[in-house]
């Protein structure tokens, strides 16, 4: 007797955790009519024969509909209304996936960073699939491995990885099988994962069962002799065509001689140090933002000094059981020691010996860095989070030496862009000097991702054209997507509003424009003259006077990046969290450098010290905030704005000279500044003739600036109650308004914070 079979009408309708991960979704009586669970896999037949994870769909959903994505309609063959026949599928763990996909994907992405992203989805050959892994997985390991796959994914391909599509070459077996840590995955005529089948996985981690395992193990015998693996070569190595040189990596010159000279020393003139009667470690740590080209200056440096580089990823590692984790790093050191120069490169380190909780393959780890460091060869790791590395891989007999890749500033910005747009024929209006100037934070992956954004909105506006070419409105419709890798946990919408745009308070913007962005645009001048920019500003006033506005304005100059957050989202009623969120703050500002942060509330998060009731969690996140404006650890290119409406209640220890030094008064708008602001607020306002702005300025004492916008909404809305086909906002729709809104502005605290301003001068 066969499967049960259900025939459903295919909906383009998915879930946002669902999108282009293999997931579809039917109503909980479907599920029960064919014993299905959420999560099992199952069969769909279209067009075409593919499978996927099914999922329970709202109850208010029609029970005759089947839900998925553009990918998974594209796979079946069938568009939105067509017909799909679902039916449940064994459990089936794949033994071998193969993929292809575009070049520049396949440089950059290895096979265990691939596995990663297909972990937990169920492939069948000629299917479209998409890098996004799985948001749903069973236990904290694998969600932590997967989301090292995420970071990685975002740092080496950019902004393409969330819409970048492989398709499956092979998959065995087919159709339907589950990507597990089991399975071998590689790329079509390229590299491929170590074969792990029979390895005993950590607690929890995703595979099949075991008499699924069992019963796959007996049928796939040999299959391994199918691998893509390069004859002759380890997985970790690189081939020549893949190693960039010295000269593609502006920026990076300095490190790349430091490093150049200790592998040159230590591989190819030990007899000089040992007529010194000395010795060289050649174990480095190389520390730097993500993306910025860390194993990129390893590979090129290696090349220079005619050395084999062994890479191993310390996310992928750090998946495997312990006695596989240890298995697989005694294989690479041996691998490393084989003869000749040669680099073992591990990359993310942090994943492999953590700081906060080593392990025992922690341990492994260590013993064989050692052992190949004083056989002669290297160890060189990479991390974008120094602070998360294992401080025993610092001893002299290992990581002894520490380079740093520094983010890069505008001019290094504009010599990366140079590089990477060589094979693109460029517009004669390109100008790379602004591209520069407005991507601050952006590292060599995030620049690499802009040129093949910008490149791809070229291609489909002239698709037809024999001679394409990049304009500059294809790097500003890029700059409107990208966002720089440091940045990728912000959600920060910032208007396309600037100074000029705020009407009024000349003086204020002035300070603004010497406080802030000056700074932030110009350090070489400061450094020139030999004089500290002002590490903050506290802006203070009335509320709904413009505070907040006038920091947006200042982040719509393109100059930098913002990180705004409440006073109160850093509190935390665990101890020492609280603390934990200011110092990550400070860390995401200094990797995205030049960059704005925004301190709304700044009372609520920073209180006098000593009157506190809450367990001492602001006295400690205000010595927190304190440590990191004027610690031992320079904060460059960092630019802190606070805005409060009561400043007394701000600790005076936030306020003295060398952290947020400027006070700023933001008063009250009088007649003409409110004038300007119902101008702005009515910009798009259809105002008939008899509306007269700058009397109605003249009549509302006491309003905020907040209040004068309020105005202008409610009258259009005034217009819109009379008639839904009203084409302009008339003097009596005004009135009405005016009779609705009320000003907020209470004369005490206005008088109060008038008076605290001329007090501090």
């Amino acid at each position: 007797m066969g499967e049960p079979e259900l025939t459903l009408i295919a909906s383009l309708r998915p879930a946002a955790l669902d999108a282009r991960r293999g997931i579809v979704r039917v109503h909980p009586e479907a599920l029960t009519a064919l014993a299905l669970r959420p999560g099992d896999p199952v069969r769909l037949s279209g067009r075409r024969v593919t499978a996927g994870i099914v999922a329970a769909a709202e109850p208010t959903a029609s029970a005759g509909l089947l839900h998925a994505d553009d990918l998974m309609l594209g796979n079946l063959g069938v568009r939105d209304g067509g017909q799909v026949r679902l039916s449940p599928l064994p459990v089936t763990a794949a033994r071998r996936v193969l993929l292809a996909g575009p070049a520049e994907i396949v440089a950059v992405v290895s096979p265990e960073m691939l596995r990663l992203a297909l972990l937990g989805k169920v492939v069948t050959a000629g299917d479209d699939v998409s890098l996004l892994p799985q948001d749903v997985l069973p236990d904290a390991t694998t969600r932590t491995l997967v989301e090292a796959a995420r970071r990685s994914l975002s740092t080496r391909v950019g902004y393409a990885w969330t819409s970048t599509l492989l398709r499956v070459v092979t998959a065995e077996p087919d159709p339907g099988a589950l990507v597990t840590m089991d399975t071998l995955v590689g790329w079509e005529h390229g590299p491929a994962t170590h074969g792990d089948a029979g390895t005993r996985p950590e607690p929890g981690t995703l595979r099949a069962p075991a008499a699924t395992r069992a019963a796959d193990a007996r049928a796939g015998a040999g299959s391994n002799a199918g691998s893509t693996e390069r004859p002759g070569t380890d997985p970790g190595e690189e081939t020549a065509q893949d190693v960039p040189s010295v000269d593609e990596l502006p920026g990076l010159r300095s490190q790349a001689e430091e490093l150049t000279e200790l592998l040159d020393l230590g591989f190819h003139h030990r007899e000089v140090l040992g007529r010194l009667g000395t010795t060289v470690a050649l174990g480095v740590l190389v520390g730097g933002p993500a993306g910025s080209g860390k194993s990129a200056l390893v590979r090129a440096v290696a090349a220079r000094v005619q050395a084999r580089v062994h890479q191993i990823w310390a996310p992928e590692i750090a998946a495997l059981s312990n006695s596989s984790a240890a298995a697989r790093l005694r294989a690479a050191t041996a691998e490393v020691l084989a003869g000749g120069p040669a680099v073992l490169l591990v990359t993310d380190v942090e994943a492999l010996a953590p700081a906060d909780a080593p392990g025992p393959v922690t341990t492994v780890f260590r013993q064989c860095a050692a052992q190949i460091v004083r056989a002669g060869a290297a160890v060189v790791c990479t991390t974008s989070r120094s602070e998360a590395v294992d401080p025993a891989l610092r001893a002299p007999d290992m990581l002894s030496l520490r380079i740093d890749v520094p983010l890069p500033d505008a001019a290094l910005r504009r010599e990366q862009l140079t590089v990477l747009t060589r094979p693109v024929p460029l517009a004669d209006d390109v100008r790379l000097d602004e591209v520069a100037s407005r991507t601050p934070g952006f590292v060599a992956a995030d620049l690499a991702a802009l040129v093949r954004e910008a490149g791809v909105r070229a291609a489909l506006r002239q698709k037809s054209a024999e001679k394409p070419t990049v304009l500059m409105a294809d790097f500003s419709a890029a700059l409107e997507v990208v966002r720089p890798t440091t940045m990728a946990a912000s959600t920060l919408e910032l208007a396309r509003v600037t100074l000029d745009d705020v009407g009024d308070l000349v003086e204020v913007k002035q300070t603004l424009t010497e406080s802030v962005l000056w700074p932030l645009t110009y350090p070489d001048t400061f450094a020139r003259l030999g004089v500290q920019p002002p590490r903050g500003v506290l802006l203070y006033g009335p509320p709904g006077c413009g505070k907040t506005y006038l920091v947006t304005a200042l982040a719509g100059s393109g100059r930098a990046n913002v990180l705004s957050v409440k006073g109160a989202e850093l509190l935390s009623k665990w101890v020492g969290e609280s603390e934990r969120a200011v110092r990550e703050l400070f860390r995401r500002a200094r990797e995205a450098a030049p960059t704005l942060i925004f301190l709304d509330e700044v009372d609520a998060l920073a209180p006098v010290r000593g009157q506190a009731t809450d367990g001492g969690t602001t006295d400690r996140v205000v010595a927190a905030l304190l440590t990191e404006l004027d610690g031992v650890e320079a904060l460059r290119n960092v630019v802190v704005v606070g805005a409060t409406n009561r400043p007394d209640l701000v600790d005076p220890a936030l306020l003295r000279p060398g952290r947020l030094e400027r006070l700023v008064y933001v008063p009250p708008p009088d007649t003409e500044a409110r004038a300007e602001i119902l101008r702005a607020a009515a910009r798009n306002v259809p105002l008939a003739p008899d509306v007269d702005l700058a009397a109605l300025g003249a009549e509302l004492d006491g309003f905020s600036a907040a209040d004068c916008a309020a105005l202008v909404r409610e009258a259009a809305l005034a217009a819109m109650r009379e008639s839904l086909t009203a084409s302009t906002v008339t003097a009596a729709h005004v009135a009405t308004a005016r009779a609705r809104v009320r000003p907020s502005l209470d004369p005490a605290q206005v008088a109060w914070l008038a008076a605290y301003a001329e007090q501090r001068g």
